[in-house]
C-alpha cells in the first residue's frame, strides 16, 4: 500500500517510465576517455552527479553495453566535460555514431583525457568503482583535478528536447504567464 492507501503497482512500463523521468531536467555531458594508442572516445550522459565531498566522488550512469565504458573500465579514468548551451550538435554527435571526435577540438587533461573546447567545466577522474544497476552500470570516479572553463549557460536536456538554462526558463516563464 502507498502512503495515500492505494495499491502499489507491480512494475512500470517502460515507455512511460521514460516519458515522466523526461519531465526532470538533467545536464548534458559529454564523458571522455583515450584507449591505450591515446586515441579520443567518448559518450554523453544525463546522469552526472556529485556523490561526495570526502573524499571528491562524483558518478554517471551508462548502459552495461556501451564501448566506451569499456575504454573507462581498461584506462581507469576518465574527464567529465559539462556542455555549453551553444553544443547542442556535438551532443548529438557524441551520442552516437564512429566519428564522434571529427571535428572537434580537444585537449588532454592531466590524466590524459580529452577536454573539449567550448565547454562550461570539466572534472578529471580515476575509477574508483564501477556498480552493476540492472540494464547500467553506475561508474563512480574520484576527482583529481578540476576547473571552470567559462561562463556560459550548461546544456540541459528537457521533454526530449535540448535548451540551456536561460532559454528553458523563459520558454517556462512565458508559458506560466501565459505569453
Amino acid at each position: 500500500m502507498s502512503e495515500q492507501g492505494g495499491a502499489v503497482p507491480d512494475a512500470v512500463e517502460g515507455r512511460y517510465f521514460r516519458e515522466v523521468l523526461g519531465h526532470f531536467p538533467t545536464s548534458v555531458v559529454a564523458i571522455t576517455t583515450t584507449d591505450s594508442d591515446r586515441q579520443p572516445g567518448g559518450m554523453i550522459v544525463g546522469t552526472f552527479m556529485s556523490v561526495s565531498l570526502e573524499p571528491p566522488l562524483v558518478s554517471f550512469l551508462v548502459d552495461g553495453s556501451s564501448n566506451t565504458l569499456r575504454t573507462i573500465r581498461t584506462a581507469g579514468r576518465f574527464c567529465a566535460n559539462a556542455l555549453a548551451g551553444n553544443q547542442e550538435r556535438l551532443s548529438r554527435r557524441m551520442a552516437g555514431g564512429p566519428n564522434r571526435f571529427e571535428g572537434t577540438e580537444w585537449e588532454e587533461s592531466p590524466l590524459g583525457n580529452p577536454v573539449l573546447a567550448g565547454i562550461v567545466a570539466w572534472v578529471d577522474c580515476t575509477v574508483e568503482k564501477i556498480v552493476e544497476l540492472g540494464d547500467h552500470q553506475l561508474v563512480v570516479g574520484r576527482v583529481r583535478t578540476l576547473r571552470v572553463e567559462s561562463m556560459k549557460t550548461p546544456l540541459l536536456f528537457f521533454r526530449g528536447g535540448y535548451g540551456d538554462y536561460l532559454s528553458s526558463a523563459g520558454l517556462l516563464l512565458d508559458r506560466l504567464v501565459g505569453w
